[in-house]
Order: C-alpha cells, then sequence, then structure tokens
C-alpha cells in the first residue's frame, strides 16, 4: 500500500495538481487523502473537490495560538488516516505540534536553491543577487522555516532577460517534476536521514554538471 498523504495548501495548489495528477496516473504510488487549506477562499481545496478528494478548512486566526491551529490541522489528518503530510505552497511556519505527530513524515518544497533565498519573493531576491543559476529544493520540515533536510533539488539556469515572473514560471515547472518524485522516493523507502543530509538508497545518479554562461575549455 502507497502513502496516504495529506496536503496542506494556502494558495492556487499547482503543485497540489502535480501530485493528484502523479497519483492517478499510478506515477506516484500515493493516495491523496485530504487537503486542507488556511484559507477558505484557497483555489487549492476547488482543485481537491474536482479530484474527488475530501478539502477542509482550517482558518487562521480562529485558533488562540499557532500550536492550537496545528492541533486542529492534526485532528483532521488523523481522521482521514494520513501518514505523510506534503505542504504545497502553505504559507503558515509549522510548530512542533504537527511535526510530533508526522516525524519525518512532513515535506515541503520552495522555490529556490536552499540554503539559498528562505522566505518569500525569491526569484527577485536571486535576480537581484546576480545568481547564475536557481531552482526548487523538496525538504524535510523542520521547526526552522525553509531549513530541512534536503531530498531532491532541480537547478535553472537564469537567463540576463528574466524577469522574476519569467523565471518563476520555468522553475514551477521543475516543482511539478521533483515534487512527486520526492514523495515516490518516500514510498519505495528509499530515503534516510543522516544529520543534514538526505541519503538515496539505492543513490539515483546525478545528471552531471551545468554551466552558465556555457563554458568552452
Amino acid at each position: 500500500m502507497g502513502l496516504r498523504v495529506g496536503v496542506l495548501a494556502s494558495g492556487s495548489g499547482s503543485n497540489l495538481q502535480a501530485l493528484l495528477d502523479a497519483a492517478s496516473s499510478g506515477r506516484l504510488d500515493a493516495r491523496i487523502e485530504v487537503v486542507v487549506s488556511d484559507m477558505p477562499d484557497a483555489f487549492s481545496l476547488e482543485r481537491a473537490r474536482r479530484a474527488g478528494v475530501a478539502a477542509e478548512v482550517v482558518a487562521w486566526g480562529a485558533a488562540p495560538s499557532r500550536e492550537a491551529h496545528d492541533d486542529a490541522v492534526v485532528d483532521v489528518l488523523r481522521r482521514h488516516q494520513v501518514d505523510t503530510v506534503a505542504l504545497a505552497g502553505y504559507l503558515r511556519l509549522v510548530t512542533p505540534v504537527l511535526l510530533a505527530a508526522f516525524p519525518g513524515r512532513v515535506l515541503n518544497i520552495h522555490p529556490a536553491l536552499l540554503p539559498s533565498f528562505p522566505g518569500l519573493h525569491v526569484q527577485a531576491a536571486a535576480l537581484e543577487h546576480g545568481v547564475k543559476f536557481s531552482g526548487c529544493t523538496v525538504h524535510f520540515v523542520d521547526e526552522e522555516m525553509d531549513h530541512g533536510p534536503i531530498v531532491i533539488q532541480a537547478v535553472v539556469p537564469v537567463r540576463d532577460d528574466d524577469t522574476p515572473e519569467s523565471l518563476a514560471a520555468r522553475i514551477l515547472r521543475e516543482e511539478h517534476r521533483i515534487y512527486p518524485q520526492a514523495l515516490q522516493y518516500l514510498a519505495e523507502g528509499r530515503l534516510r536521514i543522516d544529520g543534514r543530509r538526505v541519503v538515496v538508497d539505492p543513490p539515483s545518479p546525478g545528471s552531471g554538471s551545468l554551466h552558465n554562461p556555457a563554458v568552452k575549455f
């Protein structure tokens, strides 16, 4: 039996859609059991309903503290018998309440090459810094923002004429590829956390070196 996934999402849910599509096609050995949003008008909830997946709201601000909010989220996830939690555009920093309920089973996707550029507005920050590569990261979640051990990353070259929007669009396509892959590694029992490192066993080969601009030597 595959993963039983609960997805936490605050926005439009394109990464949620990638997970739903991968699961329905059989590429991802998982079932999305419930989508939980802190925003009642999040389009993520509509995506869930269209896919026949339970959609529930735990509204931000309804609980007296972050911990109480996460306690309510955990109640929803447990009611749907979830064993793995995927954050997909979830704009809240989770607390130890949620992490303790699903130890080593909470993942997040971030649109930058962590540990560079955590937080929000990361493509604008990358362009301002002048980096030649950006990308995205799937990582296990810990108590710090965009900090936990890294599972998989995708690298996207930065073009001289990029805007934050054009760069974000190319990164998003890679997000939709690596998030299902990270969860599939987990479903196959291939991920082992060793300190700050996540070991994929058996190893998966990398894709070689990248250069931007091109190297002639």
